[in-house]
């Protein structure tokens, strides 16, 4: 169990380094910032935190003091929860309220450190064992000290929580909204972790083996922590990763559209205006573009050539795929292949489809233009 323990400290050790390193990145910008400057102090209590957990894990002292490190952790924890309400309340409190609020909670952290240290020294922390403070061992200065642990955690998850569902609502900004909303989910997941550590807290002293279940504590720790790092960052990244997201789509799409291009550009060289080469980052959104109008146009080029008397052709063999959108897309990826047969042998039918009207679909919306062409095309692949 301590190997799990030890990997859920490194766990949210690092996701709270990845956070404040993503966040010190952008100090040029935000410096004057008071709401940043929060940030910043309180992903760096984050990652104190978590690094004193893991040294824990890893020795009986710190500094030469039996068990400090556990000591710095728990009250680390507690400046942590502090700050982390504090930026809640700059993100979403009118500045008077605010200032208001943000005192009687630096009075509550303030207070509960003092307490938190006052009791560990009192139990004699540094020469007790490090496991008397995983559980209390039923030892009753160290049950009161954990416990008021506990408490200066979860109290910071319930408001946390009661805050966040309001402040979302008000709010016009949608990169703020998910952050809320996010940082609600980890105050969930966190107080779970308290309850879960309360459990182990109160069977030890009853004498309750629990077994592995010990370690449900530190897997919600770590699961929280890396969840409110997501939150605490999502403002600045969230606008990159959906560009990512986008451009991979672009990309697939791209991808998946190049067989029926390709058949198209062989029929009917004329339709593209430069030369066929690889998209590049930079270029994809235009090529793509480009390859959506070149199929058009390769596709009006064969309108000659298809049959319209065929126009129901192979919606049999579709009916197992799904709708009428996947038997529309069946119908015309075939027509397109019987269009390319027939022009390559030069035949054209009585019944041609340039006599009437071409089936084009709206292609005012780009997006959903791509969704059908590309399902047109994986049709086509299919029945090559």
């Amino acid at each position: 169990m301590n190997t799990t323990r030890t990997l859920c400290f490194v766990i949210a050790a690092l996701s709270s380094y990845a956070a404040l390193v993503y966040r010190l990145c952008q100090v040029g910008r935000s410096r004057g910032d008071s709401a940043y400057r929060a940030l910043v102090i309180t992903l760096l209590l984050q990652c104190l935190t978590f690094t004193m957990g893991a040294v824990a894990m890893g020795g009986k002292s710190f500094l030469g003091v039996g068990n400090l490190a556990i000591l710095v952790m728990h009250v680390s924890a507690v400046a942590f929860c502090v700050s982390a309400q504090i930026i809640l309340l700059r993100w979403a409190t009118a500045t008077e309220e605010a200032v208001r609020k943000v005192r009687y909670w630096l009075v509550t952290g303030v207070t509960l450190s003092a307490l938190l240290t006052a009791l560990f020294f009192i139990a004699d922390g540094p020469g007790r064992p490090a496991t008397d403070f995983n559980t209390g061992s039923g030892q009753p200065l160290v049950l009161t000290y954990l416990l008021v642990f506990i408490v200066s955690q979860a109290v910071p998850c319930v408001t946390i929580f009661r805050q966040c569902g309001p402040y979302a609502r008000m709010t016009g900004k949608a990169s703020l909204r998910q952050a809320l909303r996010l940082l609600s989910v980890a105050a969930v997941v966190l107080f779970l972790y308290c309850l879960c550590r309360t459990v182990n807290i109160l069977t030890a002293a009853w004498g309750i083996d629990i077994g592995v279940w010990q370690v449900a504590a530190n897997i919600f720790s770590a699961a929280g922590i890396v969840v409110l790092s997501l939150s605490l960052t999502i403002s600045s990244w969230e606008a990159s990763a959906a560009k990512l997201l986008e451009w991979v789509r672009s990309y697939r799409a791209y991808r998946a559209l190049y067989p029926l291009w390709r058949d198209l550009y062989e029929s009917s060289p004329d339709i593209v205006l430069e030369p066929p080469g690889p998209a590049a980052v930079s270029d994809l959104n235009y090529r793509l573009h480009r390859r959506v109008i070149e199929i058009r146009d390769g596709w009006r080029d064969l309108r000659p050539y298809i049959d319209r008397s065929a126009s129901g052709t192979g919606e049999a063999e579709a009916d197992a795929g799904g709708g009428n959108e996947s038997r529309q897309a069946f119908a015309e990826a075939a027509q397109i292949k019987q269009a390319l047969h027939a022009k390559r042998t030069g035949t054209v039918p009585d019944h041609s489809k340039d006599a009437g009207d071409f089936d084009d679909r709206d292609t005012d919306n780009f997006t959903a233009e791509v969704a059908w062409l590309t399902q047109v095309a994986s049709v086509y692949r299919k029945i090559g």
